[in-house]
């Protein structure tokens, strides 16, 4: 009888206490290449994180749009159906309007000052923004300057832009900026861009030069200019339901995790821009690189662009990020 009550009483323990093998499993979506630095930094995050919650916590990593595009991963982590996703910030535009303080034409002149301001209270501010909406943001990684190719034409001045149909994310400050330079903007997820580009449906778009490379652009395009228009971050974001789930120590983890692939990125992403030009005057295209003039005329003929975006983001705000820049210099 007393083997019974101690066998009893054992079990009544065992499940009113956690599982010491109880473990969470989440998954991470993005739609850049494998061998993007920023697919590359999220595998380490994984290490990082299962290290650092003794295997408590694990994280299954898919790059490449293995989960859908970037709007489709963006809506799957405001549902909870996928726990975070690494993106272009210009997708999260349309759900945290204030990002596009951050968007500007010609706004930053190295990617140091870019991260000054989006790691200092400009970037604290925007996270509010949107936690507000659900996403916990975890912290940016380079995207990088963003330079136009075509197949019709060398980039030479701002009348050769005029007319073109470019691709661009869906960023209403991207937009407006290619519509100021008189190109046909056209909001394009990138999953659908090489066979538009391949199919002539448009006739040109602007990226980094790693995103040019790794997506292999070079085999539908001909022109590319090293514009620099923008200076573009990638937003990590996680479902804040599912983050504030977790236990405090886990919290932390995830935090510190990807701090160091945050890290490891920017790093990475310094060298991958410098060999990837290389590579693609490689594989055939033409590179043109933007004189002073060019870059001028650009600059001028945007400069109404940030009148819109204190409409959207507020004035105050896109005020007080100027400011910040300016100091960042």
């Amino acid at each position: 009888m007393l083997f019974f009550r101690t066998l009893i009483l054992a079990v009544a323990c065992a499940l009113a206490s956690p599982s010491v093998t109880a473990q969470t499993k989440w998954r991470a979506a993005g739609n850049f290449a494998v061998e993007h630095t920023s697919s590359q930094a999220m595998n380490l995050f994984k290490e990082e994180l299962e290290k650092g919650t003794g295997g408590k916590l694990i994280i299954d990593v898919f790059p490449a749009m293995q989960l859908g595009g970037a709007q489709e991963n963006v809506a799957a982590v405001r549902a909870g159906t996928i726990q975070v996703v690494w993106v272009g910030m210009a997708f999260l535009t349309r759900t945290v309007p204030e990002l596009e303080a951050i968007s500007l034409p010609f706004q930053f002149t190295s990617r140091e000052q870019a991260f000054r301001v989006v790691d200092g209270p400009i970037g604290k501010l925007i996270d509010q923004k949107m936690a507000d909406k659900g996403l916990i943001s975890l912290g940016y990684m380079e995207l990088g300057a963003r330079h136009v190719t075509n197949s019709k034409r060398p980039i030479k001045t701002v009348d050769d832009l005029k007319g073109l149909k470019i691709r661009l994310q869906p960023n209403e400050t991207h937009l407006a900026t290619f519509r100021a330079l008189g190109a046909n903007a056209v909001a394009m997820d990138i999953k659908e861009l090489y066979s538009a580009m391949q199919q002539g449906v448009v006739d040109g778009q602007e990226n980094p030069f790693s995103i040019i490379y790794a997506s292999r652009y070079y085999e539908v395009q001909k022109y590319i200019t090293n514009t620099g228009h923008f200076f573009d971050f990638i937003s990590i974001i996680a479902n804040r339901k599912a983050f504030q789930g977790l236990p405090a120590a886990q919290q932390k983890a995830v935090r510190d995790a990807m701090d160091a692939a945050i890290r490891y990125q920017r790093e990475r992403a310094k060298i991958q821009e410098a060999d990837s030009i290389t590579e693609i005057q490689k594989r055939g295209m033409t590179y043109a690189p933007a004189s002073p003039e060019l870059t001028e005329g650009m600059r001028k003929a945007t400069m109404g662009v940030v009148e819109d975006v204190k409409k959207r983001a507020g004035a105050d705000l896109v005020n007080r990020v100027l400011a910040e820049t300016a100091k960042a210099k």
